[in-house]
């Protein structure tokens, strides 16, 4: 019994997927049908369609997965320490100053290659 349950939710999920595209498309083909009224009038309309598609996305399975997701993505984001000013200036420091030798590193030894391949097949003489 629990597996007709489950196959009738998720038909049901997908029933609520489609509306909410079809929501959602149907008030971006709006926005641009209706360009010569206001701007204002047609953004609010679509944020508001957006708004409804967007709870019924969240009100299927995978919407409410997504949205656990995404309340765990926040709550992990709160945990890191983020450097000061004063850390991320050196640390950027750092790095400009290695690409610079890597990059003078990488230039020398492309004209000592070049100076060798030149010498033997004749052309450096």
């Amino acid at each position: 019994m629990s597996a007709k349950i489950e196959a009738s939710g998720s038909r049901l999920d997908g029933l609520k997927w489609t509306v909410a595209l079809v929501l959602l498309g149907g008030a971006i083909g709006a926005f641009y049908l209706y360009s010569d009224h206001s701007l204002l009038l047609r953004v609010v309309g679509l944020l508001l369609v957006a708004g409804i598609s967007a709870t019924l996305i969240f009100l299927t399975a995978k919407g409410r997965t997504a949205w656990e997701f995404m309340q765990e993505a926040r709550t992990e984001v709160r945990k890191v320490v983020w450097p000061t000013r004063q850390e991320t200036l050196q640390t950027t420091l750092v790095v400009i100053v290695m690409v610079t030798i890597v990059a003078v590193f990488l230039w020398l030894l492309d004209m000592l290659l070049a100076w060798i391949v030149k010498s033997v097949i004749g052309m450096g003489a």
